[in-house]
């Protein structure tokens, strides 16, 4: 029976044990470690993506996204406190719902890091392209090196996104030859993040006009479902900006008080980005208007659509919030602090990378877990006996995501990742649901409080943020999860160490593998936690 192939939790638990993993993180820790893991992309370059779906109401869309992530955390501390090993909801789903459940969802969290590691690179790019490159050095590159195709949304005269491809390809390379990042450059990295979101803050905030917030909501509160249009379409595709607050949860492990400060550090951080967030996006539609591009109908244009891209294209709105690459940037310009604006771009364009480079490291050891259980070739799990990383796999999913970032823009991307981050989330908040109802005595150093409503809302909420993506993401990830069942059924099911009556689990094995974790030094017994965001 397919649905009766689960991996032992006490083997599992039995392997986590011998971590032995200190205790030191408190609250504070917690609360900084998770703004410096959320803060990214998303509000770097989403902000004209999310106008454009919204207009000046996208403030309202970072709420909603912030307390979808709130209840799907608190499931998410649960499971992770009680199995605190590699693989994040695949390991939970296997443990719990079984093999067939967590095969969909580690397929589904492969999803989540390939595009959401493309998206980053097509934001870099716009920063380098247009801060470095252009505003910077007078070097203007032409259309067909610098964007993507006009059918996939691109911009007209486009081919090939050849900044963003070559950032993929590099970080990758630093993979492979396991190139680790410390925890002292993670710090700075994170502190020029917040710093230039703080200046630019500061400096849009005196800016802001009355007139430039009305009308608030010109594409309306729903748009209807596939639409992607809408506070509540924005709303989707913001859930973008959260990405990597479950970097907290996964901390559970190592906190001290669990029970009281990982709630603590999860609505803090969340709380903190989300009127970081809510602050940014008033100063930039304040101090420049961000009213969406219409059709003839008078709803907002798709965004990644070839239309928007034939508008933005046009002189008249070449200057708009909705049709910049590089938002936050330009509005500084724009309002007359150019050089201020060029900065900020340089902080995106040196901080960016190292959120590819978690993103690519997570989805390299999920395919590393996958395979070691037999669902993938085994030969993914194989280390380099130099280099000690998991180096076939690092570099076919490299050029995997080099090849996405190289043709599709960054909204696209953004929308078909939140889609198999959605299922994941939805599936942890399930493993919870189920695991306290077959085992309630199972020792939980953290409890979801009200988990008879937390659980439900998470369901509801990631179901509701579903569907109200734009119909591309929508269809991608059936599409994706019926490629990856034919996969499945024609190797995994026959491969599966599990089905072959092989339950050993060795989890310590991926601690052998180097770089451990990007942006930690593990020297310091304070520094955050020793897995990636979601694993």
């Amino acid at each position: 029976m397919i649905f009766g192939r689960v991996k032992p939790l006490d083997a599992i638990l039995a392997s986590a044990e011998k971590k032995g993993l200190h205790r030191s993180l408190g609250a504070l820790q917690l609360t900084l470690f998770g703004v410096g893991c959320i803060i990214g992309t998303g509000i770097f370059v989403l902000t004209s993506v999310g106008a454009q779906k919204a207009g000046p109401a996208l403030m309202i869309s970072f709420i909603i996204a912030g307390a979808v992530c709130v209840v799907a955390a608190l499931c998410y501390a649960e499971v992770a406190s009680m199995v605190p090993v590699s693989g994040s909801a695949y390991t939970y789903s296997y443990a719990v719902q079984g093999e067939l459940l967590a095969w969909t969802v580690g397929w589904a969290l492969l999803l989540e890091y390939a595009v959401g590691a493309s998206a980053v690179s097509v934001g870099w790019s716009n920063y380098f392209t247009n801060s470095v490159l252009e505003a910077s050095l007078g070097i203007d590159l032409p259309a067909w090196l610098r964007t993507g195709p006009l059918i996939f949304g691109g911009a007209p005269g486009g081919l090939i996104n050849l900044p963003a491809a070559l950032i993929a390809l590099l970080v990758t390379a630093l993979l492979v030859i396991g190139t680790n990042e410390s925890a002292r450059v993670n710090a700075v990295l994170v502190a020029i993040k917040v710093t230039a979101l703080t200046v630019f803050v500061v400096l849009t905030i005196p800016a802001i006009e009355g007139d430039n917030f009305s009308p608030f909501m010109p594409g309306g509160v729903f748009g209807g479902f596939g639409s992607g249009v809408g506070v509540l379409g924005a709303a989707a595709t913001m859930f973008f900006a959260y990405i990597g607050f479950d970097a907290v949860s996964t901390a559970a492990e190592e906190t001290k008080n669990p029970q009281r400060n990982v709630p603590i550090g999860l609505i803090g951080s969340l709380a903190i980005c989300t009127i970081f967030y809510m602050l940014v996006t008033a100063g930039a539609i304040g101090a420049i208007g961000g009213d969406p591009i219409t059709g003839s109908g008078g709803a907002p244009l798709g965004t990644g659509s070839p239309e928007l891209a034939r508008q933005c294209a046009l002189p008249a709105n070449a200057e708009t919030l909705v049709c910049s690459g590089e938002p936050l940037a330009h509005v500084l310009r724009t309002i007359g602090f150019g050089t201020i604006g060029n900065m900020l771009g340089y902080a995106a364009f040196i901080a960016l990378p190292s959120v590819i480079l978690i993103l690519i490291f997570g989805l390299t050891r999920i395919c590393f877990v996958m395979g070691r259980d037999g669902l993938l070739p085994e030969r993914l799990a194989t280390v380099h006996p130099k280099w000690k990383t998991p180096h076939i796999v690092t570099m076919i999913t490299g050029c995997v995501i080099a090849f996405l970032a190289a043709l599709f823009p960054v909204g696209q991307l953004a929308d078909i990742a939140n889609a198999g981050t959605l299922y994941a989330f939805m599936m942890v908040a399930i493993a919870v649901w189920m695991l306290r109802r077959r085992d309630p005595g199972r020792t939980r150093p953290f409890r979801v409080p009200a988990l008879w409503l937390v659980a439900p809302l998470t369901i509801v909420g990631c179901v509701f943020l579903f569907l109200n993506l734009p119909t591309e993401a929508l269809i991608g990830l059936p599409l994706w999860g019926g490629i990856g069942l034919v996969i499945y059924f024609a190797y995994g099911y026959r491969k599966s160490h599990l089905g072959r009556g092989l339950i050993e689990v060795h989890e310590p094995e991926i601690h052998d593998i180097e770089p451990s974790i990007p942006g930690v030094d593990e020297r310091d017994p304070l520094d955050p936690p020793r897995r990636p965001p979601g694993l």
